[in-house]
């Protein structure tokens, strides 16, 4: 299984697989560039037959190993080959996704608390000292992910025409870093979020930076807020809304825009059709998250009653600023371990690589929708972008 796997798979450059025992398989032209290591004859087996799943949970349990590189090297290697081919969906994949996707307010609660529950003292290790854990903006190659992050969030700002005094709503707020960035400007902020440590910590800083009476963060769902908002912005959201609940998502942000309101909606993107969440993705790191095509968004605004005044595709973006995160994440791995411990650190290596080869080779994207109720909302042109 595991020759066939290989065989199927690298067909342009080269690898080698020692199994137990010490035999090789090998695939592809030329001298293998890496070889992958696997420690035991059931871990073989289990990724031979499914290798979406088995592979990342070899790589947790230590039972799979990479000589002559990372396993970020293995997975941009194997990357490289799988954009050549089609995925492969089996019949039933849009009624297996919308159970896996449901995503009712309990299970959205149970979702969000998997991922970002965790002590926030964890994400420090990382991200920037703002903790914005979403698409930075590298306006030019030498950037810091510090510089590429405040970017992104003026960008946003720009795109919001924020004026001072305006109420904004911010779906998904993480640890605030944005929604502050709002007040600052001017705004009237509430921020909703499912996750209990998001929602103390953003509280906490909107307190210390004295602006709790301008920064309102919310342990609530955002299908259940009625007030009017004169400007709305998500950022890293969309991803957990699921494909069934693409229309009340829209619907929600069209009930609660004013007339003359302006939204943005960023989130990542697949530049190929719709598809389903990678197995291993969905049971370790993003239960019920899923990244949408465009074709399954536009419909849902378009019912919504919504225009589109704007749309910008970011591609390589989100490759850069994980790449950030991963190198981040390496130097601090030992502080890491202390927290939680191996196998964690390399579920999160493993996320942080896989998720940058994606942007890189398999067609990942993120996408930036200004919407409006009118047209004149904005203006005529994108020169109020280009400072």
């Amino acid at each position: 299984m595991l020759q066939s796997l290989i065989d199927r798979t690298f067909r342009t450059r080269s690898i080698a697989v020692r199994l137990p025992g010490g035999r090789t398989l090998t695939a592809g032209p030329g001298t293998p560039e890496l070889t992958v290591v696997i420690d035991d004859a059931r871990t073989a087996l289990a990724i031979g037959s499914n290798p979406e799943l088995k592979l990342g949970e070899a790589y947790m349990a230590g039972a799979l190993r990479i000589e002559g590189g990372s396993i970020y090297d293995f997975l941009a290697l194997a990357a490289s080959q799988l954009a050549k081919t089609s995925r492969r969906l089996g019949p039933g994949w849009r009624l297996r996704r919308a159970i896996e996707q449901a995503n009712d307010r309990a299970h959205a609660r149970a979702n969000v608390h998997h991922h970002y529950d965790l002590t926030v003292d964890f994400y420090r290790l990382f991200l920037d000292a703002d903790l914005q854990y979403s698409c930075a903006y590298f306006e030019t190659p030498e950037a810091t992910l510090e510089q590429a992050q405040v970017a992104k969030k003026r960008r946003l700002i720009d795109k919001l025409v924020l004026s001072p005094g305006q109420r904004a709503l911010d779906i998904g707020c993480g640890w605030g870093g944005l929604g502050l960035s709002l007040a600052e400007a001017g705004a009237h902020v509430t921020g909703v979020t499912l996750s209990t440590e998001q929602h103390r910590t953003a509280n906490a800083r909107a307190a210390e930076r004295g602006l709790a009476d301008k920064a309102d963060f919310r342990l609530q769902d955002y299908r259940d807020l009625n007030e009017p908002f004169d400007r709305i912005v998500s950022v890293g959201m969309f991803e957990h809304v699921g494909a069934p609940n693409y229309q009340a998502y829209f619907d929600t942000v069209a009930r609660l825009l004013t007339d003359d309101g302006v939204a943005v909606i960023h989130s990542i993107g697949r530049k190929g059709p719709p598809s389903r969440t990678q197995p291993w993705i969905r049971k370790y790191v993003f239960p019920g998250g899923y990244i949408p095509a465009l074709s399954e968004v536009l419909p849902a605004i378009e019912r919504a009653g919504l225009w589109v005044t704007d749309m910008e595709v970011l591609r390589l973006h989100y490759a850069e600023t994980l790449r950030a995160w991963r190198t981040r994440f390496v130097a601090r791995r030992d502080e890491a371990r202390a927290m939680y411990d191996e196998r964690f650190c390399r579920m999160w290596e493993f996320y942080l690589a896989v998720s940058e080869v994606a942007f890189r080779e398999l067609g990942q994207m993120v996408f930036q929708l200004q919407l409006t109720k009118r047209p004149e909302a904005v203006p005529l042109t994108r020169d109020y972008l280009c400072r």
